[in-house]
């Protein structure tokens, strides 16, 4: 036994400190009970429990690893905010760093899902407080108990979790890349190809959204509408506005509504717009400039949005910035009008391209040439650049390792949630252009439910055509 006040040792943030004997014994003590027994399960419980018996059946026999992944090191010992994989949280409603779920077989089909937590750290021994992620550093955690009746799933202790994956038996499918330490206690039974077909699956069944997400996702494009009106409110007409400003702006919004946005937010002014991912945002919006404002709130299930809308910082545009808008409007107009079920994933992209091409041509930028040999060799691709959009959902570029003929070479069916985004973007030191065309850069994006007799634009709330977004400038700034 230690003498009277000798220190305890433990470490704290690299820092070795020392508590007495009396204050250890002090802290395990008169701590009331905070369990709570009366608790319901999560709104997605009966969606997640589907999502898992389809993932069953794909399966038979084997068994199924879908971890929620670790904190990763921002700079020494402190890390960024934790964020869990998409698939673990499709399927358990759980966002829980270092969470597993393991679907062990129960024969040739059918499976029994478990999902491995990290309990509650304990007062007993001093886990509490002693640990450097103890209850009172970051904060309370569920129970094993408190997690099983939210999620309706059986839940056992993290710490077990290698070896009882070390000790299961049979063919084994691991979602990669989230935790190494998952990855080693399968080391020789897992195998790359047959995971990289998992991922795949995994990622395919997203394509479809249930009535939970499509709620989420219009949930996350009404808040993101309220995001950009703060910024309105707050760009100025007459003086230089910050893009930091205006990014935190609407990370406020986010933030407040949401868990947080989506995607690093693009708060694009003047030539910066003709950059697709100008995520710096350390310049100025400065009168006359065109904002091209990319952004979306992530709810607290982590569905996000996805929206851009190109504002004139004064509050109406100039003729030429009104031509390009109106083009890129005309453009988007008819991928949005190609959006229904049977359609091909790519008529929406190949509608907006041909109308774009259109336009550049009627401007004289590809001199003799017909709008239909521009939009043949792809010359307008010089000024479009990207692609017109992209699955949306839990992850902003949703499904993107699920089957090329399921997605991008197949068909659009009713639940599919999509981005339109053409745009037309003319660098600063492009020379094949009119000189009053560069540094001009213009966005328009909205997400668009596929349903059964066509399609939703959820994200409606926002104007759209150069007039009323005129009209909304003018009415949000009094």
């Amino acid at each position: 036994m230690s003498e009277p006040n000798e220190p305890i040792k433990y470490r704290k943030n690299g820092l070795t400190r020392g508590v007495t004997e009396e204050l250890a014994e002090s802290m395990k003590q008169g701590w009331a009970d905070t369990e709570r027994l009366d608790l319901q399960p999560i709104r997605q419980a009966a969606h997640t429990a589907r999502r898992r018996a389809a993932l069953s059946a794909a399966f038979p026999g084997e068994l199924l690893v879908v971890p929620s992944g670790n904190p990763k090191v921002r700079a020494n010992d402190t890390d960024y905010p934790f964020r869990p994989s998409s698939d673990y949280v499709y399927l358990t409603g759980d966002q829980s760093q270092d969470g597993v779920l393991v679907l062990e077989p129960t024969g040739e089909s059918g499976h029994r899902a478990v999902v491995y937590l990290r309990d509650r750290s304990r007062t007993d021994n001093g886990e509490f407080w002693l640990d450097t992620h103890g209850e009172l550093w970051d904060g309370r955690r569920n129970s094993l108990t408190e997690s099983e009746r939210l999620l309706g799933l059986p839940c056992r202790d993290v710490r077990t979790v290698r070896a009882d994956l070390a000790a299961a038996a049979g063919p084994v499918r691991v979602l990669r890349g989230h935790d190494a330490g998952v990855e080693a206690a399968l080391e020789g039974r897992a195998d790359a190809g047959r995971d990289a077909d998992f991922q795949v699956f995994l990622s395919g069944m997203r394509l479809v959204k249930d009535e939970f997400e499509i709620a989420e996702l219009r949930f996350a494009c009404d808040a993101t509408a309220r995001g950009f009106e703060d910024v309105v409110r707050v760009l100025g007409s007459d003086a230089a506005t910050p893009e930091r400003l205006i990014e935190g702006t609407f990370f406020v919004r986010a933030r407040l509504e949401g868990n947080d946005v989506g995607y690093g937010t693009i708060a694009a002014a003047g030539p910066h717009a003709t950059t697709l991912h100008w995520v710096r945002n350390d310049g100025r919006a400065e009168p006359g400039d065109l904002l091209l404002l990319d952004a979306g709130v992530e709810t607290r299930e982590l569905y996000t949005a996805d929206v851009t809308r190109t504002l004139p910082v004064s509050g109406r545009f100039t003729d030429l910035q009104r031509k390009v808008y109106d083009a890129v409007y005309a453009a988007q107009e008819a991928g949005i009008a190609a959006v229904r079920p049977g359609a091909d994933f790519r008529d929406f992209h190949r509608a907006a391209q041909r109308e774009l091409a259109e336009h550049l041509t009627a401007w004289g930028l590809f001199g003799d040439l017909t709008a239909d040999k521009v939009y043949e060799l792809g010359l307008h691709r010089r000024f479009t650049l990207a692609g017109t959009g992209h699955m949306l959902g839990i992850d902003v570029h949703d499904c993107a390792h699920s089957r090329t003929e399921e997605h991008v070479d197949g068909k659009l069916l009713p639940g599919m949630v999509l981005t339109v985004e053409p745009g037309l973007y003319f660098q600063p030191n492009d020379l094949t252009v009119p000189e009053e065309y560069r540094g001009i850069g213009v966005r328009i994006e909205d997400d668009i439910l596929v349903t059964e007799d066509g399609h939703e634009n959820l994200s409606a709330a926002l104007p759209r055509r150069s007039d009323e977004v005129e009209a909304w400038l003018a009415r949000l700034r009094g």
